[in-house]
């Protein structure tokens, strides 16, 4: 599933075309916000109407990283290859770690 790459690869790959301070800032708060919206969606089976709150958020997010690579000028990684959709998450550990 890697395409015998490390996450370590994959998540400097993935830094490099995540350059412009914009688009960093847009990531650095737009992954976690996605991320977070996903388990909120199944609290929609138990409170009727929260559906708003996870949509915005997943939604809201995805513009912040679109906003951003419109800044950077180049397309998400993930045009190119889906598995950098599993890489944003990781990238953005690493970056909270200090270490991309």
């Amino acid at each position: 599933m890697l395409a015998g790459k490390s996450w370590d690869e994959w998540i400097r790959q993935y830094a490099g075309s995540h350059q412009h301070p914009v688009n960093r800032l847009c990531h650095t708060v737009g992954i976690p916000v996605i991320a977070l919206s996903l388990p909120l969606f199944a609290v929609v089976l138990l409170v009727p109407g929260f559906w708003k709150v996870p949509t915005a958020m997943f939604v809201g997010g995805w513009l912040l990283q679109f906003a951003g690579h419109a800044v950077e000028g180049k397309p998400p990684e993930f045009f190119s290859d889906w598995r950098f959709l599993l890489v944003g998450l990781r990238w953005w550990v690493a970056k909270m770690q200090g270490r991309a």
